[in-house]
């Protein structure tokens, strides 16, 4: 005898995540980026403001701080991140990748992790962030009023196609197979180079992000896949979105 598994309420891995699709860029262009970013981060949430990178030296691993942020550390950074195989050249067109960390212990843990300067990649450029989901702090930062600051930041800095602010399960529901050019969070963004977002059910809530697109917002208390009045929700709204040309099969 079998039973099926259900989806689990929160608490629940979550994540904020920016894309953009080829743009060759150097890396002290990706690095002023970066601390553009940064920047906003830090007036978003205290558990936002610090920020660190695991270096290694002869003295062992040590950790650089990058607040406040530093163009010429990040650039140096960023050069550090080039693609290659093994000790072969520079693959330029895969972009550099580098990540940092809070240092905040397991309740207060959070990550970055950026791919920038990509042009011929089949996967996209993209700043992660990865958020505490339990404790005080996870309830403070996981709102409506946090979630799009960070966002806007996102969208300033780093001049997304589309961002998704979503818990790993719900992921898991949306576009499992990972078929369509972009998911619908529990807090969403998406360029006006998309197109124009349509009219959405209550209690969907839609913002303007200077001239540059929209943040739809599904509902005003923290999403769960363990509500099914959500996940119907978040599926109207793809179904919208897709139909108004801002979500594509790929």
């Amino acid at each position: 005898m079998t039973t099926e598994s259900k989806p689990q309420a929160y608490p629940d891995s979550f994540f904020v995540g920016a894309y953009w699709g080829a743009r060759r860029e150097s890396p002290e262009a990706c690095a002023r980026r970066a601390a553009v970013f940064l920047e906003l981060l830090a007036a978003c949430d205290p558990l936002l403001a610090h920020w660190y990178k695991s270096i290694r030296s002869r003295k062992g691993t040590q950790k650089l701080s990058l607040m406040p942020p530093d163009v010429s550390v990040l650039t140096d950074l960023f050069r550090r991140g080039v693609n290659r195989e093994g000790r072969g050249p520079v693959i330029e067109e895969l972009g550099l990748r580098v990540g940092f960390l809070n240092g905040g212990a397991a309740s207060d843990d959070a990550r970055l992790s950026i791919k920038c300067g990509a042009f011929d990649d089949p996967s996209p450029n993209n700043c992660l962030l990865s958020l505490p989901f339990e404790g005080p702090t996870a309830e403070r930062v996981l709102t409506p009023s946090s979630l799009e600051a960070v966002m806007r930041g996102m969208v300033a800095a780093w001049e997304p196609e589309w961002i998704a602010a979503m818990s790993e399960h719900h992921r898991e529901l949306d576009d499992s197979d990972n078929r369509t050019n972009a998911r619908v969070g529990w807090v969403s963004y998406f360029s006006k180079q998309r197109g124009t977002v349509p009219p959405l059910p209550a209690p969907v809530r839609i913002e303007p992000v200077e001239d540059k697109g929209t943040l739809i917002l599904l509902t005003p208390e923290r999403f769960t896949v363990a509500n099914p009045e959500h996940v119907a929700l978040a599926n109207r709204v793809r179904e919208l979105l897709t139909r108004a040309g801002l979500i594509k099969t790929r």
